[in-house]
């Protein structure tokens, strides 16, 4: 994957479409560049523990530590804070992921930031790769973190 390519392409349009190594599409938006007819079915990935606290509300080590030690790709659902745009919640929530996949963590640190990411994008792609995106695996978990450690297996 070249990541300085698809760093320039983000960097200049603030957003990029990518088919990934099974020919599904991802299209990846900074946050600020949302708008809201583009509904709220995002998610925020992340390539940082640390870059939780931008977008939720703060929760406990338990949920941090569920996080930090997910062996497998995984969907969170959790309260947004109050600098997530309200449409970009869906009953309050928003969705996020802690990408651990080495080339993907690496492309998403040089962004420097938390990005949007759709999958199953029906954007044209401006770049095709062949390396594959870990949320399209079949063994994607999703998990709901409350603020009080809370837990619930949405999908398991």
């Amino acid at each position: 994957m070249d990541h300085s390519v698809l760093v320039k392409l983000f960097r200049d349009q603030g957003f990029i479409t990518i088919r990934e190594g099974n020919g599904k599409s991802i299209t990846l938006i900074k946050p600020e560049d949302w708008k809201q007819d583009q509904g709220n079915e995002w998610i925020y990935l992340l390539f940082d523990l640390f870059q939780i606290r931008t977008i939720s509300e703060q929760f406990s080590e338990v949920s941090l530590d569920i996080v930090e030690f997910a062996s497998k790709p995984t969907i969170y659902s959790s309260p947004a804070n109050n600098r997530v745009p309200a449409d970009l919640k869906n009953d309050g929530l928003i969705r996020f992921s802690l990408i651990r996949d080495p080339d993907w963590n690496k492309f998403l640190f040089q962004l420097s930031q938390p990005v949007l990411a759709k999958l199953d994008s029906s954007n044209i792609p401006d770049v095709e790769i062949k390396n594959y995106f870990p949320l399209y695996g079949p063994n994607v978990k999703e998990i709901y973190l409350g603020a009080e450690g809370d837990v619930k297996i949405i999908k398991g």
